[in-house]
């Protein structure tokens, strides 16, 4: 007996009215019209089916806390630091995790069931490490969320950001973190690379740098990154996120940056919504958009993924942390219009994303873990065009969040007869 059947499930890789069986956490079949006895039953009605989204960067420790104590005017980065900075004196370990235990509710709800996320260790409290790390264990059998170890103030720069990273790793937090850019010199921001991806070999860990996310054409950090990478022998162990700067270098360096981030084996995450709305703030026009290189570094096969970012913080005032809205707005500003390219923006938020975190038994194949989400869409072109609802979001086979169909109704006649808009071709 079957704990789940599926019935009827288009796949994002075009395979169509199949049939999913779950049993035991665990896909156990794929294939049409499966006999058998089942606990539940979901007739997707041929809708698409995928594995649960994933969001490969995201600040749980600072969401949901906009307009405290004030508002980021200028929109920049750096007020963002500087709220964010006059905000950590007060705060406790409840007020992070009822925030971001409130957020990942809304991520399940649409259909997130793993995040990434840095925290501040910039704190000599430590207390959003302590929070989250608490949090982590308390939503492990809904959601699984991956901690970065994040100088938010510099490695180098910020006095304790030394001996607050260690604390953070010894109390279990997975992957290393950093942000050369912001570091006080282009040298030490190199130098604060090398460090910390020698911690991150030493100990055997991960590593997520925040890196080059400015303007600036000579911000060019990640050759540093992609160099120790492959000194250090971390070759698809080491992220770099943003890579605005990218957006402004030259098409000849790049030519030439690309097969070392190769080479490496470097994985990348661009967070479109925050990216585009940061970056080019001292820019006329032309002006800049700031997302890096999405088609390109796709096109010379580098694993690149998504982020929300941010959601209602010091940096971003928006946002429902919805990964569709994110694959959309990373569609566009990618000019990513092909066919093909629709879909491999929905990998950006998916597979992409689960190779990032290392994720294992991702997917939707037999023997994958039974985490799934059926959506009001029948592929993935459609469900990144509407963003409609997650029906169902599934979690080791059972039904953990549930949503009816989005409807409209036109009135248009004397009569009154109603006819339901269909959105689709």
């Amino acid at each position: 007996m079957f704990d789940l059947i599926i019935k009827n499930a288009n796949l994002p890789d075009e395979r169509k009215n199949l049939d999913i069986a779950i049993k035991d956490k665990k896909i156990v079949a794929i294939e049409r019209n499966i006999v058998g006895d089942a606990a539940n039953s979901i007739d997707a009605t041929d809708r698409l089916v995928s594995p649960g989204h994933v969001d490969s960067h995201f600040h749980l420790d600072a969401t949901l806390t906009l307009g405290q104590p004030r508002f980021n005017e200028s929109g920049t980065l750096l007020e963002g630091i500087q709220l964010w900075d006059e905000l950590k004196p007060h705060l406790t370990i409840e007020l992070i995790k009822k925030r971001a235990r409130k957020l990942c509710h809304w991520a399940i709800a649409n259909g997130c069931l793993a995040i990434r996320s840095h925290v501040d260790i910039s704190d000599d409290r430590l207390l959003a490490v302590e929070a989250l790390l608490e949090l982590q264990k308390e939503m492990k059998d809904w959601i699984d969320i991956q901690l970065v170890a994040f100088p938010q103030n510099g490695y180098l720069r910020y006095k304790n950001s030394i001996q607050n990273l260690d604390r953070a790793l010894k109390k279990g937090v997975e992957v290393v973190g950093g942000i050369p850019h912001f570091e006080r010199t282009m040298n030490e921001g190199s130098q604060s690379i090398k460090l910390l991806c020698e911690i991150a070999a030493k100990q055997g860990l991960l590593v997520d740098m925040h890196c080059d996310e400015s303007d600036d054409p000579m911000s060019r950090h990640v050759e540093t990154l992609a160099f120790e990478a492959q000194r250090l022998g971390l070759q698809g162990r080491v992220t770099g996120s943003h890579l605005t700067s990218m957006h402004s270098m030259d098409n000849y360096y790049v030519s030439k940056l690309i097969p070392l981030l190769q080479e490496a084996e470097l994985q990348v995450v661009a967070n479109p919504l925050i990216n585009i709305t940061i970056q080019g703030r001292h820019d006329l026009y032309p002006k800049r958009r700031g997302m890096t290189r999405v088609k390109e570094l796709l096109d010379n096969n580098i694993n690149v993924a998504f982020g929300h970012d941010c959601v209602m913080d010091p940096w971003y005032s928006l946002g429902k942390h919805d990964m569709l809205d994110v694959a959309n707005m990373g569609l566009h500003v990618g000019q990513m219009t092909g066919v093909q390219q629709m879909h491999q923006i929905f990998q950006t938020i998916t597979n992409n994303g689960a190779k990032v975190m290392q994720l294992d038994n991702y997917g939707i194949e037999v023997g994958c873990n039974a985490n799934l989400v059926v959506h009001q869409a029948n592929n993935p072109i459609e469900a990144i065009r509407l963003c409609n609802a997650r029906l169902f979001v599934i979690r080791n086979g059972q039904v953990i969040a549930k949503a009816n169909p989005i409807q409209s109704e036109l009135l248009l006649d004397t009569k009154k007869v109603t006819s339901v808009i269909d959105w689709t071709l």
